[in-house]
């Protein structure tokens, strides 16, 4: 049943991969640069300030801070302890497929730390500014597939990586908003 499901997972993988053309490299190349999606978060930490106020907003930023690092270190506890090899030193795919990237990253890729920390953001502002801005997690939940998928489309995730890390990290956005809201109760914030 495992080996079915990660020759389907191959598979996957390089039909999406080779999808992409050099027409829209510069494109996918730019999605999955975090650092292009800092004036996102500069907006969200505004639109939370503006509807929380100067405490809440720096209880939400510990919050979040505390909430990648975990994303982080347990999709880094995952790639060592599984050590599924990404696309590009799989030798079953690597010759098929396009590595959009100068370099493919390191070894292992199960589960995916971009796609786990963009839906841990996505699904915490999701829950915490919904509210407010009613169509805010549908753009953010977009914006996470995005990221999600421009890992396969540029060779250095498996779709199976790429789907872990976004479960992973809606659990995990989900789980630290209620932890949020649970701390501004707690020291009545």
């Amino acid at each position: 049943m495992l080996e079915e499901l990660l020759k389907l997972d191959k598979t996957l993988f390089l039909f999406l991969n080779n999808l992409g053309t050099p027409k829209w490299d510069f494109f996918w190349l730019f999605i999955t640069n975090k650092v292009n999606s800092i004036p996102l978060y500069l907006l969200l930490l505004f639109l939370s300030y503006k509807q929380l106020g100067v405490k809440k907003t720096l209880v939400l930023l510990l919050s979040v801070g505390i909430m990648i690092g975990v994303t982080d270190q347990l999709a880094n506890f995952f790639k060592y302890g599984v050590q599924r090899l990404r696309p590009c030193h799989n030798t079953d795919v690597n010759t098929l497929m396009r590595l959009v990237k100068s370099y493919c990253g390191g070894k292992y890729g199960y589960f995916s730390a971009h796609a786990a920390n963009s839906f841990a953001l996505a699904m915490f502002f999701t829950n915490l500014l919904t509210f407010k801005y009613k169509y805010i997690g549908l753009f953010l939940l977009f914006w996470a597939a995005m990221v999600a998928y421009s890992r396969v489309y540029i060779g250095v995730h498996f779709p199976l990586d790429i789907f872990t890390g976004a479960c992973v990290g809606m659990l995990l956005g989900w789980l630290f908003v209620k932890l949020y809201i649970f701390a501004l109760k707690k020291f009545s914030l």
